[in-house]
């Protein structure tokens, strides 16, 4: 069963195309990430699942009917421009957020999330005189406290230290194990790589990528060597074949074209320099965004 249908939306505002003939279906109990560059889509797309924004054509179903939107208690938003009321207190805002969504048992829920992500000491404070990182852990808490079915996050992990990254990620994970529905937007492609069932890229309004990230991948081929040698880049240097390379400091990810062999590139490269580590790989997740979304990219279509 699909949570979330999409066929053929269409939105604009003015003269802009926001969204483009887009379709696309999200699976019970499925994680699905959303990447694309800023102003791609991404957050229009969510809050038209929402109700937040209407399309101008095509149908949005959310549980097998027309969207209900946000008014639906089955579904909970955490939008990327967080907002709390600052003069509440940690308790009295969560009961707030669930009440609106007609949570059930929520002073033992709300007790739950707050032992859950180490907050308890909080409970009484005011909003106010909360870090800009707890802040986030308690309007994720404001979220997921009525147990919502479908978990839409746009963002969830910007600002957050490594640390409480980890926190969020693994209720992320749990949630999913109790049968809750997540998409989430992300600019990190490490953590869509490592958290998500499917990947939806969106470039200019437009669905360019859709699926595992192994289908993703095995459309590009194993056309990438991930590498480091001991004089890092400056010895990569017009290499024939290679195309493309991508600096990360200590490693490099070589884009190869399509006639090139790779033994030859390792010997180009062992004869300037010693090589440490060579591995030929399909390109990253990262590396195909940064593929598709390149002003390169854009000139050529």
């Amino acid at each position: 069963m699909n949570v979330i249908e999409l066929e053929k939306v269409t939105k604009t505002f003015d003269k802009l195309v926001a969204v483009d003939d887009l379709s696309l279906a999200v699976p019970q109990g499925s994680i699905y990430g959303f990447i694309g560059p800023n102003g791609s889509g991404k957050t229009t797309t969510l809050r038209m699942i929402m109700n937040i924004f209407y399309p101008d054509s095509g149908s949005i179903r959310v549980f097998g009917k027309e969207s209900q939107g946000s008014s639906n208690n089955r579904i909970c938003y955490l939008p990327e421009e967080r907002g709390l009321y600052k003069k509440m207190k940690v308790r009295e805002i969560l009961k707030f957020y669930g009440n609106l969504k007609n949570g059930k048992n929520l002073d033992k829920e709300i007790e739950f999330w707050l032992d859950a992500l180490d907050l308890s000491e909080w409970a009484d404070k005011k909003i106010s005189t909360l870090s800009k990182g707890l802040s986030q852990k308690i309007q994720f808490i404001a979220t997921v406290v009525s147990r919502p079915e479908l978990l839409i996050l746009d963002e969830p992990f910007t600002g957050l230290d490594p640390v409480n990254t980890d926190v969020i990620k693994d209720e992320v994970l749990k949630l999913q194990d109790r049968g809750t529905t997540i998409i989430f937007s992300t600019h990190d492609m490490g953590i869509a790589e490592k958290m998500c069932d499917f990947i939806f890229m969106i470039f200019k309004g437009k669905k360019v990528l859709d699926g595992t990230l192994s289908s993703i991948q095995d459309k590009y081929g194993s056309d990438t060597l991930r590498m480091s040698c001991k004089d890092g880049i400056s010895a990569l240097k017009d290499l024939d074949g290679v195309d493309k390379i991508n600096d990360f400091g200590q490693t490099q990810e070589l884009h190869m074209n399509g006639e090139c062999d790779s033994q030859n590139v390792l010997s180009q490269i062992m004869s300037r320099t010693s090589v440490d580590s060579f591995e030929i790989a399909r390109p990253s997740l990262h590396d195909i965004f940064v593929r598709i979304a390149r002003p390169e990219h854009e000139e050529q279509h």
